[in-house]
């Protein structure tokens, strides 16, 4: 049986490219909206961390930038142990829309797991998607 491979969400953000693209990619935006800190060398090959209050953390490779309009990474799949070296790979695709920004964010590679890791994984972050995207509108509004 396949399983599905990837996860996508569009959301219409009320604010311009430039500033959408700042949030995705900069210490500052990661740092507040999708953890509590962060760090990032924006370029290809370039590492990035986020940590959260709690102790967790998520190491990312920045694999696509191409300014204003494609960022993507690679980190480390929800559920296996921290040595583990699969990884997916998070696409964000942002295109003027009108006033504000169209946001596609894909992340695939779940398709690479067995049917139990598979679940937890993809379950997992199709609803950490929901609650992400919806921290990045917020923390956009209120900037």
């Amino acid at each position: 049986m396949a399983f599905p491979d990837r996860i996508e969400r569009t959301v219409e953000l009320a604010h311009p490219p430039g500033k959408v693209w700042a949030a995705l990619t900069t210490a500052e935006g990661l740092g507040t909206w999708f953890g509590n800190q962060a760090k990032i060398d924006l370029r290809p090959g370039g590492a990035a961390e986020m940590t959260w209050d709690h102790g967790a953390r998520a190491e990312m490779r920045v694999e696509r930038v191409e300014e204003p309009k494609v960022f993507g990474y690679t980190w480390h799949i929800y559920g296996l142990p921290d040595d583990d070296p699969r990884r997916t790979y998070v696409e964000f695709t942002l295109e003027p829309a009108g006033t504000g920004t169209r946001l596609t964010v894909v992340e695939s590679g779940f398709a690479q797991l067995p049917e139990d890791e598979h679940r937890a994984a993809f379950d997992g972050n199709t609803k950490g998607w929901a609650s992400e995207l919806g921290e990045l509108a917020d923390y956009l509004d209120a900037a």
